[in-house]
């Protein structure tokens, strides 16, 4: 046989066409299952020693370690600080928690608005980079985003009224404290009169 037979017989074999196979459909999630929140990639926990001042109180009580994480729920995020004996959440910061962080050294004092009182967290982190990466993620977890982008002015209104708020709880405590300290500085003196009336005689 030729070479033009064999191009001749080629041509007349058929050509079986690709078989194209669909992917299988994806099942859509269930409308009752709640999807568990993720934690964000690239989020290194950070480890802290935890203090709390609670309303009405003017000082702090130590609750021990813990790890501070962030995690993804939806669109946003939130912050967990979880006790690292126990594993038990201590309190969680996003975008509906009214507050204020502020860096002192190597603390992040985070001051919680709940309704007309304040409650005072205290994070010590071991070094000045944990500390910057704490005070910088809260504050990215807990900003406003959606209502500062559709209402501007409700959302500075609402920083007004948290501002406010905590200022009055540091001056009630500042308040508290000096008062205290009268009471001591009078009931010192006191007995010191008192002592000094009943001294028989005068020290030489």
């Amino acid at each position: 046989m030729d070479s033009m037979d064999v191009d001749a017989v080629m041509d007349s074999v058929p050509t079986a066409a690709p078989e194209i196979t669909e992917p299988a459909p994806t099942p859509a999630p269930d409308a009752g299952t709640q999807t568990p929140p993720l934690p964000r990639e690239n989020f290194r926990d950070i480890q802290v020693k935890v203090h709390i001042r609670r309303p009405e109180r003017d000082s702090w009580v130590y609750l021990g370690r813990a790890m501070v994480s962030q995690e993804i729920v939806g669109h946003s995020s939130r912050i967990v600080i979880r006790n690292v004996s126990s594993n038990k959440i201590l309190t969680s910061f996003g975008e509906g928690t009214d507050l204020q962080a502020e860096r002192r050294g190597n603390f992040v004092v985070i001051s919680c608005v709940e309704g007309s009182r304040v409650v005072s967290w205290s994070l010590n982190a071991l070094n000045n980079s944990d500390t910057l990466r704490l005070i910088a993620s809260i504050e990215l977890a807990c900003y406003k985003s959606k209502q500062a982008l559709t209402d501007p002015r409700l959302h500075n209104k609402g920083r007004r009224r948290i501002e406010r708020i905590i200022k009055d709880d540091r001056r009630k405590r500042h308040r508290r404290r000096k008062d205290q300290e009268a009471l001591v500085d009078a009931f010192s003196k006191q007995t010191l009169g008192a002592g000094a009336m009943t001294t028989d005689s005068p020290v030489s």
